[in-house]
């Protein structure tokens, strides 16, 4: 039998996931992550073939103070068009015909694959939502934090909100007013929405020494975009020093920390237009998540809610909210954030 390439199973491989009976087991999924946002995120058919196209207002009509028998001048507004690309997120896998009919067990086998490809499809999606750079990769989309990735000077400057953090070590939350006029995640004209995954069959294909040999093969893909129509519905409170969290043992501490973080929310939330026609949500990591968490169950006054039917020892799904905003895990949001100035 031909030498497999590093990137395929092997038999070792299918040994370790087969339980003493023999049979397939359940996979402890230890490298799944939670990414709430794609859970919530618009997605649209775009425009173009390769992405979308938005028209976007960037200028009123002057309008003027007639007097009888006098005219006023004609004027108009003025509007911009930005075009905002897709990106192509794809993966094969391959699965030696032998090994994946050892035992019987090659659709139960070949499930465990999908899965992992599947959880690694969505992290890279998390990932590039919100820090895709095409000026260091331009295969990606540009994610949320190059688009609010700046105070001085910006033209969004005011839903960027400064924490105070310092140095590298820092994480944001997001608020983000998802719809269609507003924030939502393009695929390209005539494709189709989130993961596809295609089963290719039973192909042949070639090792590393070029020698064929037989092999299930599956393909994985995700075209996936980001339009930010009207940039007042995504607010990105910044430079929150995850240092703060190691004193999350003193309530004290805790509190104040937290408390501070309450009132950019608060500051947060004011700086969308309005509610209208949008599904907004708060974003942040577990650090943050977890210092919510503490101060929702301490404290009924910090408009921090438990969901209905829940106490003190409940454990619902969606635990909490703000303002009637749900808070959303996302652990893609670094704690490494260099300060944004």
């Amino acid at each position: 039998m031909a030498t497999l390439v590093s990137n395929n199973l092997t038999l070792a491989d299918w040994a370790k996931r087969l339980d003493p009976d023999g049979q397939i087991p359940q996979i402890a999924e230890v490298l799944s992550q939670t990414n709430e946002v794609l859970e919530d995120a618009v997605f649209l058919q775009g425009n173009l073939p390769t992405g979308h196209r938005s028209v976007i207002r960037t200028g009123l009509p002057t309008v003027y103070w007639r007097s009888v028998n006098s005219g006023v001048p004609r004027s108009k507004s003025t509007t911009a068009t930005v075009d905002d690309s897709v990106g192509m997120l794809e993966a094969f896998a391959a699965l030696d015909k032998d090994i994946a009919e050892l035992n019987g067990t090659t659709e139960a086998f070949r499930l465990t694959e999908d899965s992992a490809f599947v959880e690694a499809m969505s992290q890279a999606q998390d990932q590039t939502l919100f820090y895709g750079n095409p000026a260091t990769d331009p295969r990606q989309y540009l994610g949320f934090a190059g688009r609010y990735g700046a105070i001085s000077g910006a033209g969004n400057a005011g839903n960027i909100l400064d924490a105070g953090g310092a140095a590298s070590a820092n994480t944001s939350i997001w608020l983000i007013g998802w719809g269609d006029n507003t924030v939502f995640c393009p695929f390209p004209k005539g494709s189709k929405a989130g993961l596809t995954v295609e089963d290719d069959g039973l192909l042949t294909i070639y090792d590393a020494n070029n020698n064929p040999y037989k092999a299930y093969q599956s393909h994985y893909q995700w075209k996936n975009g980001l339009v930010v129509k009207d940039w007042r519905y995504v607010v990105r409170i910044c430079n929150l020093d995850t240092a703060v969290f190691a004193a999350m043992s003193g309530t004290q501490a805790t509190t104040a920390v937290a408390t501070n973080i309450l009132h950019m929310m608060l500051r947060a939330i004011d700086r969308l237009p309005n509610f209208n026609n949008v599904k907004p949500a708060f974003y942040m990591n577990r650090s943050v998540f977890s210092l919510l968490r503490r101060l929702a169950m301490e404290k009924s006054v910090t408009a921090l809610a438990l969901e209905a039917g829940a106490n003190q020892f409940g454990t619902p799904q969606r635990w909490a909210s703000f303002e009637g905003i749900p808070l959303r895990k996302v652990d893609k949001l670094l704690n490494t954030e260099a300060r944004v100035v």
